[in-house]
C-alpha cells in the first residue's frame, strides 16, 4: 500500500513587480502552514518524503511542514502550473522505498488531479490537504491501482 498526500501551497502574497514564480507566502499563509503541519503531525499522519514545486510559495509551505517532519525535500518543476499528467509523471519517478509521499503544488492542477483520482469532488483552498491510499506496492502501478480518499483537511476547519 502506498499513500499520496496532496498539499496546496498556503496563502500567498503578490507584491508589485513580483513574478508569479517568486510570490512569497502572506502572513496568513505562514500561520496556515504552521497550523496544518502541526495538526497533521499531532494526528500521526506519517510522511516519508516531500516533493515540492520549486515556486517560492509552494517550497516555503513545504519547508514549514518540514519543521514538524524533518525529512528529505526535493523540488520538481513539473509541480509548478501542473496538468494531471504532470502529477502522474512525478509519481512514476518515485522510489518504491517511499511509502507515503507528499506533493506541494498549485491550483487548478492540484484540484483537477485530486478529482481525477477520486469520486469526491472538491476544490483545494490554500493549504488544503488531501490524503489518498493507493492499492499498490510500486508507484509504477499507480494508474491501474484502486485509490481511496482517506482525508481532506482545510485550514479553516481544523
Amino acid at each position: 500500500m502506498k499513500k499520496l498526500i496532496l498539499v496546496r501551497h498556503a496563502k500567498s502574497d503578490w507584491p508589485e513587480e513580483t513574478e508569479d514564480f517568486d510570490r512569497p507566502l502572506a502572513d496568513k499563509g505562514l500561520e496556515e502552514a504552521m497550523h496544518m503541519s502541526r495538526f497533521m503531525k499531532n494526528n500521526q499522519i506519517s510522511i516519508d518524503y516531500f516533493v515540492s514545486s520549486p515556486a517560492v510559495r509552494a517550497l516555503n509551505t513545504c519547508k514549514i511542514f518540514n519543521q514538524a517532519y524533518h525529512i528529505n525535500i526535493i523540488t520538481n518543476e513539473k509541480l509548478y502550473n501542473p496538468s494531471e499528467s504532470n502529477f502522474e509523471s512525478v509519481i512514476y519517478d518515485l522510489d518504491d522505498s517511499h511509502d507515503t509521499v507528499a506533493f506541494f503544488s498549485h491550483n487548478n492542477g492540484i484540484s483537477n488531479f485530486a478529482n481525477s483520482i477520486s469520486e469526491d469532488i472538491f476544490h483545494f483552498p490554500t493549504c488544503g490537504v488531501a490524503g489518498f491510499e493507493i492499492d499498490c506496492n510500486s508507484w509504477a502501478e499507480f494508474d491501474g491501482a484502486n485509490k481511496k480518499l482517506l482525508f481532506f483537511y482545510e485550514p479553516g476547519k481544523i
